[in-house]
């Protein structure tokens, strides 16, 4: 896990000391959409994305997790991806990418989840020169999803721009983007930094792009891999969504709703070889899309993000052609898929440290919190003792904590000291000559906050998707936190959580609304109340 300061710093470490084996850079850059730098798969063979789960557990509650996505019906799959809407036009379907080498300039984004995005100065909260945006991004279209060009604001959609450095293989992925030609910079809902030549997990409980915390590049269908008769095998997962989650599991480490009997961000589903005796990727004759079907064999399915039911996530390209997807994606429903094990992940060698992370972190000083060693694998007989320390008399931590034989995880008390200043305080883990920090921000007590803003993102939905609500405070929570109470008022349309926690020491807290279809457009009024202060916001469900 990296840590807030310590994220940037091993980014940009990274990229000084990285000599790529193999650099494949198209012959001209910056360029959308062009094959990927290999050697292929994009991340290691061992990754996540990439691994074999054809003989995985299937888990105990799968029939039941397959049973809430069909909801009563029956959820056909659907390619969530080809070309223009309509020749020629701006909008398009599916997920654009670019491409650019290692000389590229890099800008700073301004995000809305600063905390939980990479390329951020965490002491001001502002970010630095981090991305590699390229300039036609701004005024061009195609390059980032839904096809206008990012001065075009659109952020009631999702507006993904996704950045391979061909150079380097590191990949940057932004959320909610837009360029403010007024200000002349890029503002973001977040943003993350993968090294495609590693393994490096999101810190537990951020976000990246995605909703799971997962890289979205590595889970889409490419035309590059799916139609060209030189792949024989798509070697990597995909990514695919649903309507409600319900928690977290490796390889995800963000949660974005907790709907009772949804599946977890980062469950996989993987699709039968048989089905009543019958091989369900040979329903369709089209031997490129059995390609696609075989990998979700072998490879399977990744939940990624809240949205419409089994939609499957693939590439913007004109080359796409959705008369052969659509029909033959129709072929399959989630009853030919199985949930496998939740959290599976194989074993691969002995045990190493993979990080450790503080919750809750901001934390108002006096009060205590709870840190977390992880590992790779389980650890070996006798278990594994990690050695601990912190860089600050703010923050006081154990000599040590033993992560139990067979477990991959142990948590730890931390005790903090009350301050008058904004304290940092590196806490640092080491096992087996590896050390992995993490750094706690300590807040001095503030008093009188009350309710300042709700925000809706988006503020407009499709029936069925979900939308990000954010409960903003005027100062920092007190030492037990500041529960704002939500309402909804049509809950059968748009449900909210009865109440959301905004930490001690922290000033906002999202919240997941999840509402469900709907054969007219409808408003619903959702209320946030706190220290006798209530603010709404409308959101505008759309029939689909």
């Amino acid at each position: 896990m990296r840590s807030k300061l310590a994220a940037f710093f091993l980014a940009v470490a990274s990229m000084v000391l990285a000599i790529p084996a193999i650099a494949q850079c198209p012959a001209s850059v910056p360029v959308e959409g062009a094959p990927p730098p290999g050697p292929l798969p994009i991340f290691p063979p061992d990754n996540w994305w990439n691994l074999d789960i054809s003989a995985a557990p299937v888990d105990g509650n799968s029939a039941s997790y397959i049973a809430f996505v069909n909801n009563g019906g029956t959820r056909q799959l659907h390619p969530d991806f080809g070309g223009e809407v309509s020749p020629g036009s701006v909008d398009v379907y599916g997920m654009p990418y670019a491409i650019v080498d290692g000389s590229q300039p890099k800008l700073a984004v301004t995000f809305q989840y600063w905390n939980e995005s990479d390329g951020v100065d965490y002491s001001t909260h502002q970010g630095i020169p981090f991305y590699p945006i390229p300039s036609q991004a701004i005024t061009q279209p195609h390059w980032v999803e839904g096809g206008a060009p990012g001065n075009v604001d659109d952020r009631s959609e999702d507006r993904h721009l996704l950045i391979i450095d061909c150079t380097n293989k590191y990949l940057y992925e932004l959320y909610n983007v837009f360029y403010d030609t007024t200000q002349a910079k890029w503002l973001a809902g977040s943003g993350a930094f993968f090294d495609m030549n590693t393994n490096n997990r999101r810190p537990d409980t951020w976000t990246s792009a995605d909703a799971a915390g997962l890289a979205i590049l590595p889970g889409l269908v490419r035309y590059d891999e799916a139609w060209n008769p030189a792949v024989t095998e798509i070697g990597h997962a995909f990514r695919v969504t649903v309507r409600a989650t319900n928690g977290y599991v490796f390889p995800a480490s963000h949660r974005a709703g907790s709907t009772v009997g949804a599946l977890p961000m980062g469950a996989r589903l993987r699709l039968k070889t048989s089905v009543n005796g019958l091989d369900p990727a040979l329903r369709t004759s089209d031997p490129n899309v059995q390609k696609v079907f075989r990998a979700m064999q072998k490879r399977g399915l990744i939940v990624a993000d809240n949205g419409s039911d089994m939609y499957i996530t693939g590439t913007f390209d004109t080359r796409w052609n959705n008369d052969i997807l659509n029909p033959a994606f129709s072929l399959l429903t989630a009853s030919d898929f199985e949930v496998i094990q939740l959290g599976w992940n194989p074993a691969s060698g002995a045990a190493a440290l993979s990080g450790v992370s503080a919750s809750p972190n901001p934390i108002v000083g006096g009060n205590p919190s709870t840190g977390t060693v992880m590992l790779t694998s389980a650890a070996p007989s006798g278990g594994a003792v990690v050695s601990l320390g912190s860089a600050s008399s703010a923050v006081t931590v154990p000599g040590n904590v033993s992560v139990s034989q067979g477990a991959t995880s142990a948590t730890f008390a931390i005790v903090t000291s009350i301050v008058t200043t904004q304290t940092l305080a590196t806490l640092s883990a080491t096992y087996g000559g590896v050390t992995k920090t993490t750094t706690v921000t300590v807040n001095p007590a503030a008093a009188g906050a009350t309710l300042a803003t709700l925000s809706l993102n988006p503020t407009d939905v499709k029936g069925g998707g979900s939308v990000t609500g954010t409960v903003t405070l005027s100062a920092l929570a007190p030492a037990n936190g500041a529960t704002v109470t939500l309402t909804s008022s049509n809950p059968a349309l748009a449900s909210v959580p009865a109440s959301v926690l905004v930490s001690a020491g922290t000033s906002s807290k999202p919240f997941t609304i999840t509402t469900a279809a709907t054969r007219k457009n409808a408003s619903v009024t959702i209320s946030a109340s706190y220290a006798g202060v209530t603010k709404t916001a409308t959101l505008t469900v759309k029939r689909r």
